[in-house]
């Protein structure tokens, strides 16, 4: 510790040390010639003075030529011990009277007449000051008198003085350096004191806590968002050597929520039953929040509420619209609730995704809202509210909210269950307060998301945008350093969780990679080594489809060597299909394929395949493990779990992800080929050098992604959120226990 307070004293001390060396170093010549100047103008004086007293007696002895009472005269004023010799030059210059010490080589030194003149000259034996005084009498010249001072008082003082000048500034170095080390220490402890008292929640806004040093106060802000940063980094990395599993996920529950039941709010069921000719079938929709979430509920063993829209969903139910799944092997409940059509068409079709959906991507389609739409969204928010109520079977559960169908509905649920611990997850991203702004219902909206314990985002992006827009429209208060908003009296904590897949179980029976390859070439009517790119998603104007065909295209017109030989496979499942905007995009991405097709083309081979039709995902599987690779090209994506699922797909650490940099999944997965979409040379660019990439890199880059995505799989995200639940639940607990006991005490009192 000492030698670290030395080292930082010496921080202060060296630079101002060399500062005042500088400065003397400079002041000391200075100073040394000023004071020369000024004993100069002293003896100039003192030579005028003497040589104006003695021009009287002069005037006299000098015509007579009385050479003694000169010498006399001479012997009496060389009593001064700083003159040290004296001289008569007569008018041609002959040096007539001196004294004994005059030096010989000076001479005269002839001037014109009436001149006077004081210089220094340099001896052997010192330096000394001479001056001339001119000598007349009655207008007559008659020669001049010289005047020599000794000059070795005026150097013996001038070295004293540079002496002085030096010590000062060595004591002033050193009172200074002192002065300003004990001054930085002060400040510096009581600085670290300050972040350390912040660091331990001391300091704060709140009102138990002490008002921040005025030191410390620019930086606060800044602390407190670094701090909140690192915490959420953290929560990411903890537990990381520890894979979590289905199991892991229940002991969980078991240990943290021990008889607290679960329940999940969607729109999309995780199954749906319908009717074709073979009789009633079961299907999994085309929905990444579903690929996300069914797995937990298997593990949770809890009830999921979504609506019935399945054309037999009404006949495999029970008295109390419930059923149980997965139908092999039935692990949790499916509570199904039914809408009109005109319920679907304004809640669904009209203000979710005519409204909300474009509303929160940029994806350059306006916003649709109205007030018919409006109606119906909160009478079906308010319809499963009323299902999640009864659903529940104690006043404390724990309701798992999903996506931006349902935002009024956890306000809804905490009025009648106030106990409840109400996680909602937004599946997508959340705008900026100036977009967010558009919608006319903007202050319902986020009133009844802040019904919700934990609101959870993919991206600390989100999460920020959205405590942006409560303080846009909201009268809360917020803790930006906690992620806290208080309003009517209720905490919302507003966290990133980073949503992911369920990692394939490594007994799991499925084609090899080397089979599926072969199979889905010899369907396509493909050779074995044609290269083959492959892209799994709605068919929706987010999912940047179009950008993804013009890549296609272009580079094959940069690299015609792959016509022929490289051929994109695009699964588009079709979505709202009865809206315009969806029926309009999905005539401009057919027109589009047909002109890339028949521009590039030749006998069986095409360069695009557009398979518009829903596939399950074994079917979907077998094209990750078959594709050479994988395109994502999103427009604006919360997280996208094509890319995840791509990945996990390929245990041959093989295949090139290409990721567009407007999905949450590309602030994780670093080792993809991370495009702008909207560049097409650029995606046109990374395309190629995607199918043209060594196998070794190949390698490299997946094995890393396939380590990421494992470790960080659907069942951490489901229980980092179940797990902060569960704090706050238990601290709810305790909170209660304690304000029951006081009221107890305090009637003890009365």
């Amino acid at each position: 510790m000492p030698i670290r307070l030395f080292r930082l004293s010496l921080r202060f001390v060296l630079p101002l040390a060399l500062v005042l060396g500088l400065f003397a170093y400079a002041v000391v010549p200075l100073v040394d010639n000023m004071t020369l100047h000024w004993f100069m103008r002293d003896l100039d004086a003192r030579s005028q003075s003497l040589a104006n007293a003695l021009q009287e007696p002069l005037q006299e002895y000098v015509p007579q030529h009385a050479e003694k009472k000169i010498n006399q005269l001479f012997e009496r004023s060389l009593r001064d011990e700083r003159l040290y010799a004296m001289g008569f030059c007569d008018s041609a210059g002959k040096l007539l009277y001196k004294t004994v010490t005059y030096p010989p080589s000076l001479g005269c030194n002839v001037h014109s007449k009436d001149a006077k003149k004081a210089s220094l000259v340099r001896f052997p034996q010192g330096s000394l000051h001479v001056s001339e005084s001119a000598l007349e009498n009655n207008g007559q010249y008659l020669g001049k008198l010289i005047l020599v001072h000794d000059m070795s008082f005026i150097e013996k003082r001038s070295a004293d003085t540079k002496k002085y000048i030096i010590v000062l500034f060595a004591m002033m170095a050193v009172v200074i350096s002192l002065i300003t080390v004990i001054v930085a220490h002060l400040s510096w402890r009581d600085w670290m004191s300050s972040v350390k008292s912040i660091l331990r929640g001391e300091i704060g806004p709140r009102p138990q806590q002490r008002s921040t040093p005025p030191e410390v106060r620019p930086l606060e802000g800044d602390l407190r968002v670094l701090l909140h940063e690192l915490n959420i980094e953290r929560r990411a990395q903890d537990d990381v050597t520890h894979l979590w599993t289905p199991e892991k996920l229940r002991t969980l529950l078991r240990e943290e929520l021990a008889g607290d039941e679960i329940l999940v709010v969607s729109n999309r069921e995780p199954y749906l039953h319908s009717r074709t000719r073979k009789g009633i079938e079961v299907q999994r929709p085309a929905s990444g929040l579903v690929t996300a979430v069914e797995p937990v509920m298997r593990a949770c063993s809890g009830t999921w509420i979504a609506h019935g829209s399945g054309s037999a969903d009404r006949e495999t139910v029970d008295r109390n619209d419930r059923v149980p799944v997965p139908p092999s092997n039935p692990s949790y409940t499916l509570r199904r609730v039914w809408l009109t059509k005109e319920e679907e068409q304004g809640y669904y079709y009209g203000f979710a995704n005519e409204g909300l959906w474009p509303l929160c991507h940029i994806a350059h389609v306006r916003p649709v809202f109205r007030s018919s739409d409006w109606d119906q969204y909160v009478m079906v928010n308010q319809r499963f509210a009323d299902a999640v109520i009864k659903e529940a079977r104690t006043d404390d559960p724990v309701v798992l909210v999903q996506d931006y169908h349902f935002a009024l509905l956890p306000r809804m649920v905490r009025e009648v269950l106030p106990k409840a611990t109400i996680i909602t997850f937004w599946h997508i991203p959340w705008p900026n307060p100036e977009s967010f702004g558009i919608c006319p219902w903007r202050e319902e909206i986020l009133e009844g998301l802040l019904g919700s314990t934990i609101l959870g985002f993919h991206t600390p992006f989100h999460c920020k945008n959205f405590m942006e827009t409560v303080d846009r429209y909201l009268e809360t208060r917020i803790e930006h350093e906690a992620s806290t908003i208080s309003y009517g009296g209720k905490l919302t904590q507003v966290e990133p969780y980073p949503i992911s897949i369920a990692w394939p179980e490594p007994n799991i029976i499925q084609p090899s990679v080397a089979e599926c390859r072969a199979v889905i070439r010899e369907e396509h009517g493909m050779p074995l080594d044609h290269l083959l790119a492959v892209g799994v998603d709605r068919l929706d104007y987010t999912k940047g489809i179009i950008e993804r065909f013009q890549a296609v295209e272009r580079m094959l017109e940069l690299h015609p060597h792959l016509v022929g030989k490289f051929t994109m496979i695009q699964i588009a499942a079709p979505t709202r299909s009865s809206l315009d905007e969806y029926q309009n995009f999905e005539a401009r991405v057919r027109m589009l394929v047909q002109r890339i097709n028949s521009r590039f083309s030749s006998g069986n081979y095409q360069p695009i395949i557009l398979k518009a039709e829903h596939h399950d995902a074994q079917q979907v599987n077998r094209y990750y493990r078959a594709a050479d690779v994988c395109m994502v090209t999103s427009l604006h994506d919360g997280m996208n779990l094509v890319a995840k699922e791509f990945i996990a797909a390929r245990d041959d650490e093989r295949g090139v992800l290409v990721l567009s940099q407007f999905t949450g999944a590309a602030r994780e997965l670093h080792e993809a080929l991370v495009v702008n979409p909207y560049h097409i040379e650029q995606s046109a660019d990374a395309l190629y050098r995607a199918v043209t990439m060594p196998e070794m890199e190949q390698r490299e880059r997946m094995r890393s992604m396939r380590a990421l995505v494992k470790d960080f799989n659907i069942y951490r995200w489901a229980g980092r959120m179940l797990l902060d639940a569960a704090r706050l639940r238990q601290r709810e607990r305790i909170t209660t226990k304690i304000r029951s006991h006081s009221r107890k005490s305090l009637r003890r009192v009365v």
